[in-house]
């Protein structure tokens, strides 16, 4: 290794290789596009911090990069896709969600709770980190902090802008929450779920109701009657003198 590539780690992982070339890291395995600044791919590369040096939640992307978890203190990884490959065992103890079609918070919350008795810190994930492992960070504000459905909903999204939580989880999150606290919250849905109208621009005022123009009644130009010109009494680009002295020169056709 040259002295010079030494001297120059990269700044994401740590570890030395050309990041700024594009080269594929050996040991983490990011890479960093030539066009990509390095703030974006340090906001893509490490999984968001929900509750400060306890719980992160991220995506299958952040899962595997061992080395960049392990920056982060993080030893423990609550899968919630079981599709999803735990790829470290002998680095991490993971915890992977048996169901696909619903999210058994109980069970997640469970795991979390001991982390969090422990003392370790934690990476909730799924494929894209946007629905279903926000959901279950979701669920564990509620049970555990006591914050409604709004207010948990808030919290994550604030730390991690990405999140984007499906119909479905959210009526998971709504009945979650009644279970909890026995009624849903009077206003219990946040400004991120409700689809509301947008209304017109209008300074205050209430627009007029527009009324179509009213155009005369003039017959269409179409309807009139044609000029009857004959194509032979017609020379383009011909002069009168040229016209009436017989001296029309043919057009070149090329």
């Amino acid at each position: 290794m040259r002295k010079r590539e030494r001297e120059n780690p990269c700044g994401v992982c740590g570890h030395y290789h050309k990041y700024e070339e594009g080269e594929v890291c050996g040991i983490c395995g990011h890479r960093m596009p030539i066009s990509t600044e390095k703030s974006g791919l340090l906001g893509s590369a490490f999984p968001s911090e929900i509750l400060p040096e306890f719980l992160y939640l991220g995506s299958y992307d952040n899962a595997s990069r061992a080395e960049l978890l392990k920056t982060q203190g993080i030893s423990r990884v609550l899968n919630t896709v079981p599709a999803c490959q735990n790829l470290y065992k002998n680095s991490f103890t993971y915890h992977c969600l048996q169901e696909e079609k619903t999210l058994p918070f109980d069970d997640a919350i469970q795991f979390l709770e001991q982390c969090e008795k422990d003392k370790a810190r934690v990476l909730v994930h799924c494929m894209s980190g946007k629905s279903r492992s926000p959901g279950i960070v979701i669920a564990y504000l509620m049970k555990c902090k006591g914050w409604r459905l709004a207010q948990s909903y808030q919290w994550v999204k604030e730390r991690r802008p990405s999140v984007e939580i499906s119909s479905g989880v959210h009526q998971e999150l709504e009945a979650y929450e009644r279970s909890i606290f026995g009624s849903l919250e009077s206003n219990p849905v946040p400004a991120f779920f409700s689809q509301t109208k947008t209304q017109p621009f209008g300074f205050g005022f209430n627009p007029a109701p527009l009324t179509p123009p009213a155009f005369n009644s003039a017959a269409s130009i179409f309807e009139r009657a044609p000029i009857n010109v004959s194509p032979r009494d017609f020379t383009f680009g011909a002069t009168n003198n040229e016209k009436a002295n017989g001296n029309d020169t043919p057009m070149d056709g090329s």
